[in-house]
């Protein structure tokens, strides 16, 4: 919000310069962006009246005209369209200097001479405006300096508020907050009520309440729009950034600068039978001030009356009632709209007004009723008129409550290091408008103003004090904790170290969003119908994730669509599953994809592309971390998003834990990727369960080993041969080696070769070859039995 310091000044005076105002207010928590002068740094300017203006002899587009200031009358040749006899205009005398350091000498334009610089706005660095000379007020006085008769003399103050601070949108709000801050009294414009000369009014209806629980209105009849906005009102609207249209609408303006009520005025005579508050109905319509046409949104709250739409509640007025130069009666509104019903829908119309700003941040809904009497009695000064009675339509159930919010003493010391004493604390709140009312548990009672929708928790009211008191006044101490060491579990691996295992195995940490597209979600998961987000940022970001894999493959497109065409990635995050019998399962798992060349580029680095075995060794090797990796085994199995013949569940004791497996190609083709990709995904509690570590002594006895060569049946898994051989061949056998696998010539169709190695070792004796040899036979009896196996010759 931009204000004019000396506006801000009539209100409140603190003794401060204008760069320690500034610093102050941003100390508070509202942020000065910038200040600047109303006005370009010139002098010898002042108030001349041209008296006669004439054609140029030598040129089409210059006027020699006749300006007095009230003493002599100087003759000045002048370029601008708008230069006439009778107009009072801003004058720079010969010798007066114009910001950019120029200075005003005697001159001869085409032959005549000029003796001064009639100036435009742009001129002399008030606006951008360079449409002609500055056309004054027919009363100003010749030949005051125009420093003096406009009151340059000031700064302007840019203020960024924060959206919670909607009352400090007015000057009344930022004079209310540099009172507290400085302890000095502020000075209210005051405010009475305006006796009705005419009994007229126009009926007001509620059909939503909820949105608008307040609206007053007032006729007044026989105005004169020929009358014009005084002066000090409309420097006061320029130096707010708002341009004067005509006095019915700067004085709306100016009460919306001036208390923070926005308001409207409505032509009267273009009203029909009652106005009524509602939401808009399927394909209506509505042109507004600028001339645009909208169509309405049913969540829309409107201003209507029997023809339909009037204007966009809240935001913008409607072209057909609007007051114009032929209007002579206008019905003024002033209403409260909750701020729910008006945020967001400006945006959604590609607007953003002064009005809409306000009601989304919230507006005091005890101020309508001042409002109008304070812009009835500006409207009565300047255009007349025959006010009537004001009007309320009003939903008492629907307004907001006031809240009380319970202050202690222990509290506000607690969190701000320091004995805060009582009457400190009073005196702030106090003149920050609250109410006190003192309990016996050495705590307060705080009933919050209406205009504070920012205040509902103890915390909030311990802020305003540190505030108001000053961060920079608070003690600085040292914080003192007790942090004890937090125990770690034994039996658990850490996330810590589940990131760093797989960092060492050439991946990296990726952090995808929880919230992802539906369709992608499908195309991983169509069994599982996510939970769809209420207000999604966006449709990308509409659900969340059932699964770690669709973020995963979105990153490795990212990483390929920029030539980034080897990739290991790995995240631990949740994923979110919606259960039957309602709510949702947020489940921690540990997710990965890699694709592209198996080594990084190197002179000795091979080409081969990952594969299947490549993944399956990595989370191998990451369940292997808790000490238990003979619990888990992998089952050929099926999934959505994964290939049919390259597919995994992983099972820890007969718990389905996870899957692994290459991407299918269905998917590969619908995301445009370059293949092959392979994934895992397990379950974190899986993964960093392991088991108590147990001593064992090494044995210092001779290892024994036998290797067999079995035929198979394709068809039969490593794994389950491997739990035959383990059951089979005793408490001394140390480990089962897979060291050879063939299937080819020699080998009869559906059948496979594999080698194995099997190493035996006691703690405590030399096992004799009788020993070994019982165990091999055991095992061989049980491969037949169980596998189907035969010793390959």
């Amino acid at each position: 919000m931009k204000f004019s310091e000396q506006w801000l000044r009539e209100w409140v005076k603190p003794a401060l310069a204008t760069q320690a105002l500034a610093d102050q207010l941003s100390l508070a928590g509202l942020e000065v962006d910038e200040i600047s002068a109303v006005a370009g740094q010139f002098d010898g300017v002042v108030v001349a009246e041209i008296i006669a203006a004439e054609q140029h002899p030598d040129a089409d587009k210059l006027q020699v005209c006749q300006v007095s200031d009230g003493q002599e009358t100087f003759q000045v040749v002048c370029g601008a369209a708008n230069a006439r006899a009778g107009l009072k205009t801003a004058f720079a005398r010969v010798g007066a200097n114009l910001p950019g350091d120029f200075r005003i000498k005697r001159a001869k334009l085409r032959g005549v001479e000029s003796m001064g610089m009639l100036c435009a706005e742009d001129e002399l660095g008030i606006s951008d405006d360079h449409g002609g000379i500055m056309e004054l007020a027919a009363d100003a006085p010749l030949g005051i300096d125009l420093r003096d008769y406009l009151n340059l003399n000031d700064s302007l103050i840019d203020v960024d508020l924060t959206p919670n601070r909607g009352d400090c949108l007015s000057i009344a709000g930022l004079a209310r907050e540099v009172g507290v801050l400085n302890q000095v009294p502020v000075n209210p414009v005051t405010i009475t009520t305006v006796a009705p000369t005419c009994a007229d009014t126009f009926p007001v209806t509620l059909s939503a309440p909820q949105a608008c629980p307040r609206y007053i209105g007032r006729v007044i009849r026989n105005i004169n729009l020929d009358a014009q906005t005084p002066l000090w009102m409309q420097e006061k609207l320029r130096r707010s950034g708002i341009r004067s249209i005509d006095p019915v609408v700067d004085v709306t303006n100016y009460v919306l600068l001036e208390l923070g009520q926005p308001m409207h005025a409505f032509d009267l005579n273009q009203l029909s039978q009652g106005i009524d508050v509602r939401l808009a109905q399927a394909g209506e319509t509505l042109v507004l001030l600028d001339e645009t046409e909208v169509t309405l949104n049913a969540d829309t709250l409107l201003i209507t009356d029997a023809n339909g739409p009037l204007a966009m509640a809240g935001i913008m007025g409607g072209a057909a009632s609007g007051v114009t130069a032929e209007t002579r009666d206008i019905f003024l509104e002033s209403a409260f709209f909750n701020p729910l019903s008006i945020v967001g829908r400006a945006r959604n119309y590609g607007l953003h007004t002064d009005s809409s700003h306000r009601f989304e941040r919230g507006v005091d809904w005890q101020l309508q009723r001042q409002a109008i009497e304070r812009a009835t009695a500006l409207l009565l000064d300047i255009v007349g008129g025959e006010p009537g009675p004001v009007t309320e339509a009003v939903s008492a159930a629907d307004l907001p409550e006031t809240p009380v919010v319970r202050l202690r003493d222990a509290r506000v010391n607690a969190m701000l290091a320091m004995e805060m004493p009582l009457e400190t604390v009073e005196d702030i709140l106090t003149r920050l408008g609250m109410q006190l009312s003192r309990r016996e548990d050495q705590a307060w009672d705080v009933t919050v103003p209406s205009w504070r929708f920012d205040i509902t928790l103890e915390v909030d009211l311990i802020e305003e004090i540190a505030r108001v008191y000053g961060y920079d006044n608070l003690p600085v101490r040292t914080p003192i904790a007790q942090l004890p060491m937090p125990p770690i579990a034994e039996k658990e691996v850490s996330l810590s170290r589940v990131r760093r295992h797989l960092i060492s195995r050439d991946y990296q940490e990726a952090v995808t969003y929880s919230f992802i597209e539906a369709g992608l979600s499908a195309l991983f998961d169509p069994k599982t119908q996510p939970l769809a987000l209420a207000n999604p940022i966006s449709a990308e970001m509409a659900v969340m994730r059932t699964s770690v894999w669709p973020g995963l493959i979105k990153a490795v497109q990212y990483n390929q669509n920029r030539q980034q065409l080897r990739i290991r990635l790995f995240e631990t995050g949740q994923r979110f599953l919606p259960q039957a019998e309602g709510g949702l399962l947020q489940e921690n798992v540990i997710a990965g994809v890699i694709t592209g060349n198996r080594d990084a580029e190197g002179w000795v680095a091979g080409k081969d592309k990952v594969d299947f075995f490549d993944i399956k060794g990595d989370v191998e090797s990451l369940l292997a971390l808790g000490g238990s990796p003979a619990e888990f085994r992998f089952v050929a199995s099926e999934h959505p998003a994964l290939h049919p013949g390259q597919c995994a569940r992983v099972e820890r004791q007969g718990e389905v834990i996870g899957y692994v497996g290459a991407l299918h190609p269905q998917l590969l083709k619908q995301l445009d990727l370059n293949g092959p990709v392979y994934l895992f995904e397990l379950q974190q509690d899986a993964v960093t369960a392991g088991r108590l570590p147990r001593y064992a002594a090494l044995s210092k006895f001779p290892e024994m080993r036998r290797d067999l060569s079995l035929l198979v049946d394709e068809q039969v898994s490593y794994d389950a041969i491997r739990e035959v051989v383990t059951a089979a061949a005793g408490d001394a056998l140390k480990k089962v080696t897979l060291f050879d696998l063939y299937q080819g010539q020699g080998i009869e169709a559906g059948r496979k070769s594999l080698a194995l190695g099997l190493t035996w070792q006691h703690p405590s004796r030399t096992l004799t070859d009788e020993e070994i040899n019982n165990s091999v036979s055991a095992v061989v009896v049980a491969l037949t039995t169980h596998c189907g196996a035969s010793l390959r010759e």
